[in-house]
């Protein structure tokens, strides 16, 4: 684990190396363990650790915004980075076990494959682990991996996470896709692994852990971290457009791109409806964490207010992309031009389990005193 202290590296440098070695996560499918670290120095994975263990933990739009600034420069790393949030679940662990967790310093990077959820055989210790899960984004750089249980009679019915070391599980390089290529989504197989119960949590648990960040929303912070990815894929996007409206005539003797009226209207559409997105889902942020700081609960409508305004923002991401690729001629018909890549990439949030349509659905409900129609959506 990388000591932050004596790190003399800045936010702007790690971006500025990313810029340089995008590509090469990309070609190989996965950021690296060196980069990792680059992030670690930064503070990425320590924004969510308590602070009684040495963390320093970020408000929620501190983090995200940080996070959409990774995603402009490169999508994958942007969503890899996201789950520096995710020891927000590991607060719900006995303090004991975040004691030996944190030993060694409070940057973990932590990388779950929750789905499929696959069954486990209860021991005396614990659970006997034996499957195989999906989507472990990050799991090359990972310090900690977690995979899915089903829930039982003493987690509520609500599913459980099993830690393991990265010694303990095998990954199968599995990830061949249009979209955050270089996320390192990749699949973990654990064989008869006897993972202990106090190195289990119950996701979206009680946490252990008396800090403000703890009692904000969990699964809402969850979705929000990887729909802001999205924000900042499409603000690369359009940034692209601009830089690229001004010089762009294309083959056929039309005048460039920034000289054509449709092309000015529609950035500037796609402008306005990207900021309009991300300013909501960043009031909400700021709202519900001073609710936190107060020493107020935070409601269930605040919880689907922050689930909407990130279904809200990504599949606004995702259709800003669209248009700027709509825009802008043949040239995004190449395979190696730069939309090509973001638009797979803004595709990914949009279509995430945390985001999708059902979402909307599940919110309206809560909004209107009826219980979410998704499981999981508190």
């Amino acid at each position: 684990m990388v000591n932050t202290a004596s790190a003399a590296v800045t936010f702007d440098d790690v971006l500025a190396e990313l810029a340089e070695r995008r590509t090469e996560f990309a070609r190989q499918r996965f950021v690296p363990k060196d980069f990792v670290d680059r992030l670690k120095q930064v503070g990425i994975y320590r924004a969510a650790t308590p602070a009684k263990f040495g963390g320093e933990p970020l408000p929620p739009a501190e983090f995200l915004d940080r996070v959409e600034r990774i995603s402009a420069v490169d999508g994958s790393t942007g969503w890899v980075a996201s789950f520096g949030s995710a020891l927000v679940y590991l607060a719900a662990l006995p303090l004991e076990t975040q004691a030996e967790l944190y030993q060694d310093g409070p940057d973990v990077a932590f990388a779950g494959a929750l789905f499929p959820v696959q069954p486990a055989t209860p021991t005396e210790r614990g659970f006997l682990v034996d499957g195989r899960w999906k989507f472990a984004s990050g799991c090359m750089g990972a310090d900690l991996l977690g995979v899915g249980l089903p829930g039982d009679a003493g987690s509520g019915g609500k599913p459980r996470t099993a830690l393991l070391r990265p010694g303990q599980a095998e990954i199968v390089r599995e990830w061949d896709v249009v979209g955050m290529r270089g996320t390192g989504s990749f699949d973990l197989v654990v064989r008869d692994v006897e993972v202990p119960r106090e190195w289990t949590f119950i996701r979206g648990g009680t946490p252990t852990v008396d800090e403000p960040l703890y009692r904000y929303p969990t699964i809402a912070y969850a979705s929000q971290v990887l729909a802001v990815v999205g924000a900042g894929v499409a603000r690369a996007a359009l940034d692209h457009a601009v830089r690229t409206g001004a010089g762009y005539a294309g083959v056929t003797g039309a005048p460039k791109l920034a000289d054509r009226a449709y092309y000015r209207t529609g950035v500037a559409q796609a402008e306005a409806a990207l900021r309009s997105a991300r300013a909501w889902f960043y009031e909400l942020s700021h709202e519900v964490w001073e609710t936190v700081l107060a020493g107020d609960e935070a409601t269930d409508a605040d919880s689907a207010r922050l689930r909407l305004a990130s279904a809200h923002l990504a599949k606004t991401a995702s259709d800003v992309v669209d248009r700027v690729v709509e825009l802008s001629g043949t040239a995004p018909i190449h395979t190696t031009h730069p939309l090509r890549v973001l638009q797979g990439d803004a595709l990914v949030p949009k279509q995430h389990a945390f985001l999708g349509p059902a979402i909307y659905d599940a919110a309206g409900a809560v909004l209107m005193g009826l219980p979410p129609t998704t499981p999981g959506f508190r």
